[in-house]
């Protein structure tokens, strides 16, 4: 643990309450009741309001039988009506399974079975994929709750959406399973009563997996997130005083965790982003004056060249945050640039995290920075690097495969004790260990160094997609022999993907195919795990064991890249 003396004024251990997470978020609203909580589109919330919001909702869930145990599946964009019934769900003792609002039926129809939901919120314009997902009567969910934009916007933004979006969205049928969010808000309904829980106890189910062909869900504790949160606001310094931009999405761990409970936990304010772009983070900036700036590679460096953040007055940042991805030395430079230039003195830090920690669990400290270096492990945070297959650890500076111990590590897969047991597992310290797949080495001051990912997952501008799953997806087409999916450097997205196919039929290999087959991947898949190429062959490189050889593959593909001269980026 060498990384400790680059700890500074940061505490060594930190004291969690044992509670679970409405209880920390009403310890929050407690200490600071007129702080502004949330901020979305122009309309805020103190704590002591927020608290009335969630004790209201969780008072209509009682109302209409959600009890102890009961899964709810949110299908929202980052939105008062997507966060306040997670702390709601969590009052009655349920569990909220997070998913992407923009996710196909079959995918909806998926996690909801993985889940066993028996409820469902999402918003009316998704409201058919959703209906979709549930015309085969073999899920187990009960009611739709639906949402509106307009549930939290004032008078005249209201009418603004109304005339640009919300005329647009399909009428929705008579259906007896809908129940309107606004109205259950609205209601009076007898109070529902605070369940008897443990902070051990399923808080959050977050999706992984698709290495297997099949998505996981990650079971997460109210401690979980509880240390997730304290622990990245007193690594960020935050306080009640600080304001964070939650840009990323709450369906992934580092939106929901770091964003939005994040800012709960240390009594700050969260700027709700439904959706964006970097022309409206960069107004965001303008307008809010966050002090706390989280992202992907992708967002800092588009807000870089962005004519607008570059005009800001940048003075109110204290602390910008990049993960999901590997940063880059260019664009962590340019963007500290542009900052310098806007008035501001910050450093872009770096860290390394997984949905099956919640998200980040180290980062760069604030003094030391290191080229190449994920970082040291967040307080009452432990990882080492161990001899891939074993417990054995590495020499330092040797690679091998991070492994991670402390409260962020996720309780397990859902319903998967087999694929639980591949990857948390007792070490000689009688800790539990989580073995990341991930490939890092560590220095002798104990900082880490990400190398690569043992297990085939691909990063597409900052989000997580698995070649194994959409194989099978194109697979499934009555064309296709064969398949693999690979990850091409890309200086937009950092990787994009390609398909290469073996058709039944060599003589289809056209345009048309492309087409045909391209549309079936979105029916499917979402939209950036869909392959933006597709490449017929007559035959796959195979390694000596007769596996498809993907590396050969990507390697053809760099090279293409290298003598366009496109690749490496940033000369």
């Amino acid at each position: 643990m060498n990384w400790l003396k680059f700890y500074g004024d940061y505490p060594k251990s930190i004291d969690y309450p044992k509670v679970t997470l409405y209880e920390a978020l009403l310890q929050t609203a407690e200490k600071y009741p007129e702080n502004i909580a949330w901020d979305f589109m122009g309309t805020t919330s103190t704590y002591k309001n927020f608290i009335k919001e969630i004790d209201q909702f969780a008072d209509a869930l009682a109302a209409i039988g959600f009890k102890k145990g009961d899964v709810m599946t949110i299908s929202m964009p980052t939105a008062p009506n997507g966060i306040i019934p997670i702390y709601a769900i969590n009052k009655l003792g349920g569990v909220a399974s997070m998913i992407h609002p923009l996710s196909p039926p079959e995918q909806i129809k998926m996690f909801l079975n993985i889940s066993k939901s028996k409820y469902v919120l999402t918003l009316n314009a998704f409201y058919k994929p959703v209906a979709e997902a549930l015309s085969s009567g073999d899920t187990s969910v009960e009611k739709i709750m639906l949402c509106t934009i307009p549930d939290y916007l004032g008078a005249v933004m209201k009418f603004g959406f109304w005339l640009t979006k919300g005329r647009k969205i399909p009428k929705i049928p008579v259906d007896d399973r809908v129940i309107w969010y606004h109205n259950m808000m609205k209601t009076s309904y007898p109070k529902s009563q605070k369940s008897e829980q443990s902070t051990n106890d399923l808080a959050i189910i977050l999706y992984s997996g698709g290495t297997t062909g099949v998505p996981k869900g990650i079971m997460l504790s109210n401690q979980n997130m509880i240390a997730e949160g304290k622990q990245c606001a007193i690594w960020g310094d935050l306080d009640e005083n600080d304001k964070i931009l939650a840009i990323l999405p709450i369906f992934h761990g580092f939106g929901l965790g770091v964003c939005v409970n994040g800012a709960f936990m240390g009594g700050a304010t969260s700027i709700l982003v439904p959706t964006f772009t970097p022309e409206t983070v960069a107004n965001l900036v303008n307008k809010k004056k966050p002090t706390f700036l989280v992202g992907v590679p992708t967002l800092f460096a588009a807000l870089s060249d962005n004519p607008t953040f570059k005009k800001a007055d940048l003075s109110c940042l204290k602390a910008t945050f990049s993960g999901a991805d590997t940063l880059p030395r260019s664009v962590k430079e340019k963007f500290e640039e542009t900052v310098k230039n806007g008035g501001g003195n910050i450093k872009l830090l770096e860290g390394y995290g997984l949905t099956e920690a919640v998200t980040a669990m180290m980062a760069t400290p604030i003094t030391e920075y290191r080229e190449g270096s994920i970082g040291v492990p967040f307080p009452d945070m432990l990882a080492k690097v161990v001899k891939i297959d074993t417990k054995e650890e590495s020499p330092v500076n040797e690679e091998g495969e991070l492994c991670v111990a402390g409260p962020d590590v996720m309780i397990g897969y859902l319903d998967n004790p087999e694929a639980t047991a591949k990857v948390l597992k007792k070490h000689e310290d009688g800790r539990i260990w989580l073995h990341t797949g991930d490939i890092a080495s560590m220095d002798e001051d104990g900082f880490f160094y990400f190398k690569l990912r043992q297990k085939r997952m691909l990063k597409v501008s900052g989000i997580n997609a698995y070649p194994k799953h959409i194989e099978e997806i194109i697979r499934d087409h009555p064309e296709v022999e064969d398949v693999c999916v690979i990850g091409i450097p890309d200086e937009k997205q950092i990787t994009r993907i390609k398909g290469f196919i073996i058709l039944k039929d060599k003589t289809k290999k056209n345009e048309e195919m492309v087409g045909i087959i391209k549309k079936h991947c979105l029916t499917k898949l979402l939209k950036w795990e869909s392959p933006r190429e597709l490449e017929f062959r007559d035959e796959l490189p195979l390694t000596l064991v007769g596996k498809v050889a993907f590396n050969k593959l990507e390697e053809e593909e760099l090279a293409k890249l290298k003598a366009a001269g496109k690749y490496p980026f940033n000369k």
